[in-house]
C-alpha cells in the first residue's frame, strides 16, 4: 500500500509593498488585520479605502470581519479577519481555519495571505500560522466518491512580506499531519493490519528508515502477552509492532527520541462490544500510532540531527471464539502480571508492550500517543488533550509548548497512590478498574508500570483528536492533535536535551 502523495502545494512571497499587480494574481486573499487597524494600515493596500469603509460597516468580532471582492481582472475575493493584540497562537490558527473555510467556498485557484499592521517578527507568526491552515485545507483526505472533489487551493502566496519567511517547519508540521489525518480518515476495510505494515514499509523506504516488524512469533518470544491478548481474537495473523528508526549522518547512537503508538485498526470493544454510537467512528482508533509517524515524517522532512525510534502497536480489538476475555491473566514483556477486567480496555494492553521495548533502547525522551480513554474527553472535552509524565516537573513545560503550539493540553497527576485502585488478586495488577472512575488517570497509571524509571516519559491520551469540526488550524473531525505539539517539544523545547 502507498503512502499518500504531497500535494506540493506551491508557496510564492513577494516582499516589499503590495501592489495592485500582486493581488491580482490571487483568486482569493487572506486579509489578517490587527484588532483596530489605524488608517496608515490600509494606505497600504490598493483599494484600502473602500475596504476600510467596508470593515467599519461591520458587526465587530465577527469571523470573517468582513468579505469583498477587488476591482481587478479576477475581481478577488477578499476574506477578512482581525487579531487582537493579545490573541494566543490557538486563536490565530482558529482564525486561520474559519477565513480559509470561507474562502475555499469559492473555485479552486490561487490563494493569498496578507497580514498588515503587525512588525517583521509578529508577521512572520501569523502568516506561517495562516499558512498552515491552508496546507491543511489544501489536502485532500481519503475519499471513495465515484467524483473526486478537486483541490480548492492550487498554490499560496505571502504578499507583503518584510522580509523572507522561513515556511519550511510549518510545510513539514502539515505533512506529518497531513498523513496522520489521512491515515485514520482511511476506511478499516481499506488500512488494515496488513496493509498499514506494508505502507510503514514503503514509508521507511522512501525516507530511509530502517524497518523492523515483530510479528506474533517474535512477540511470543519476547513475552508480550498483553499485546497478544489483544491479537488473539483476530482471524488472521496481522497483528505486530512496528519499529521504525531514523539515524541522520549514519548514526547508530541509541535514540535521543522515541515516539510509541496505539495502532488499534478497528476497536469492536472485544468480547465487552461497544454499542453502535461507541463503535461507529472505532477505525479512528489507531490515530496514535499516526500521529507517532507523521512526527517522524516531520522530523526526516527537516533532517534534524536527532536519533529517533518510532514504535507501532499495530492490531485489530475484535471479538470471536479466541478472543481474550475478563478475569484472563496474561505476562507482559517485563514480567508483570495483568487482570484484565475490560475487554475494552485494549489499548493499554497493546502500549503496555511497545513502551517496555521502546523503554529498553533507553531514549533520551518517550512520548507514547493513544486515543486511549472517554474519561480525558469528559475531563476536559475534546479541545485538549490530556498529557501524564513520570517526570512532575515537566508539567509547566507541557503546558507551555501547548499554548505555543495551539495544540493545547492540560497535564494529569500518577503514581503509585492511583495503583491502589488497581489492586488484584490473583495477578500483579488489574488492567482498569470496574468502577471506572478517572480511567484516564489509572490508565496513565498503569502504563507507567511498562516504563523504564530511569527514561523521562510522557503519554498524551488524544482527547482531542476527533474533533466535530475541526480544531485549531485544522478543518477536519480527525484532527491529527500532537504533530504539531511535539514538533514544538523537540525544537523548542528541546526536551530531549534538558536535564530532566
Amino acid at each position: 500500500m502507498k503512502p499518500p502523495e504531497n500535494q506540493n502545494i506551491r508557496i510564492f512571497q513577494k516582499l516589499g509593498c503590495i501592489d495592485a499587480k500582486s493581488l491580482e494574481s490571487c483568486d482569493q486573499l487572506l486579509l489578517i488585520l490587527p484588532g483596530k487597524p489605524a488608517a496608515r494600515d490600509f494606505q497600504l493596500l490598493p483599494q484600502g479605502v473602500k475596504l476600510q469603509q467596508i470593515l467599519r460597516r461591520s458587526p465587530s468580532d465577527a469571523t470573517p470581519a468582513f468579505t469583498s471582492r477587488l476591482s481587478n481582472k479576477k475581481q478577488t475575493l477578499v476574506v477578512a479577519g482581525t487579531l487582537k493584540k493579545d490573541a494566543t497562537v490557538f486563536e490565530q490558527l482558529s482564525l486561520g481555519r474559519e477565513l480559509v473555510k470561507t474562502a475555499c467556498q469559492q473555485k479552486a485557484g490561487s490563494l493569498g495571505i496578507c497580514a498588515i499592521g503587525f512588525d517583521g517578527e509578529e508577521q512572520a507568526t501569523i502568516l506561517n500560522n495562516m499558512l498552515a491552515a491552508a496546507l491543511a485545507a489544501a489536502f485532500t483526505l481519503p475519499s471513495y466518491k465515484s467524483k473526486q472533489p478537486p483541490s480548492a487551493i492550487k498554490s499560496l502566496r505571502l504578499i507583503g512580506v518584510d522580509k523572507p519567511i522561513d515556511t519550511a517547519r510549518t510545510v513539514a508540521e502539515a505533512n506529518g499531519n497531513n498523513l496522520a489525518r489521512w491515515l485514520t480518515t482511511m476506511p478499516p476495510n481499506k488500512l488494515d493490519a496488513t496493509r498499514y505494515s506494508e505502507l510503514a514499509r514503503n514509508l521507511a523506504k522512501a525516507n530511509g528508515w530502517a524497518y523492523k516488524r515483530f510479528d506474533t512469533k517474535a512477540l511470543s518470544k519476547l513475552g508480550a502477552g498483553a499485546f497478544l491478548a489483544v491479537a488473539q481474537g483476530n482471524d488472521n495473523d496481522s497483528a505486530g509492532i512496528i519499529r521504525l528508526r531514523y539515524r541522520p549522518g549514519g548514526k547508530t547512537a541509541k535514540a535521543d527520541l522515541g515516539l510509541v503508538g496505539k495502532g488499534i485498526i478497528f476497536d469492536t470493544g472485544g468480547t465487552n462490544l461497544k454499542p453502535f454510537q461507541s463503535m461507529l467512528d472505532m477505525h479512528g482508533d489507531m490515530q496514535g500510532s499516526a500521529v507517532a509517524l507523521g512526527i517522524l515524517l516531520a522530523i526526516s522532512e527537516l533532517k534534524l540531527p536527532i536519533a529517533v525510534d518510532c514504535w507501532l502497536a499495530i492490531t485489530e480489538n475484535r471479538t470471536g471464539p479466541n478472543a481474550y476475555k475478563s478475569q484472563d491473566v496474561v505476562t507482559a514483556a517485563n514480567g508483570k502480571t495483568i487482570q484484565t477486567v475490560h475487554t475494552d480496555a485494549e489499548g493499554r494492553m497493546a502500549l503496555a508492550d511497545a513502551l517496555v521495548l521502546a523503554s529498553r533502547d533507553k531514549p533520551a525522551i518517550l512520548f507514547d500517543y493513544a486515543t486511549l480513554t472517554g474519561t480525558c474527553v469528559s475531563a476536559i472535552t475534546s479541545r485538549y488533550s490530556g498529557v501524564f509524565s513520570n517526570r512532575a516537573s515537566l508539567h509547566p513545560h507541557l503546558k507551555r509548548i501547548g499554548r505555543e503550539s495551539g495544540e493545547r493540553v492540560w497535564p494529569f497527576p500518577i503514581g503509585k497512590e492511583f495503583m491502589r485502585d488497581l489492586k488484584s488478586d490473583t495477578a500483579d495488577f488489574m488492567q482498569c478498574s470496574p468502577k471506572g472512575s478517572g480511567d484516564h488517570i489509572l490508565a496513565a497509571s498503569f502504563l507507567s508500570e511498562f516504563v523504564d524509571a530511569d527514561t523521562p516519559w510522557i503519554h498524551m491520551d488524544l482527547s482531542a483528536s476527533d474533533n466535530d469540526g475541526g480544531l485549531a488550524h485544522v478543518g477536519s473531525k480527525f484532527t491529527g492533535f500532537g504533530v504539531r505539539y511535539t514538533m514544538h517539544a523537540i525544537l523548542d523545547e528541546n526536551l530531549f536535551k534538558a536535564n530532566l
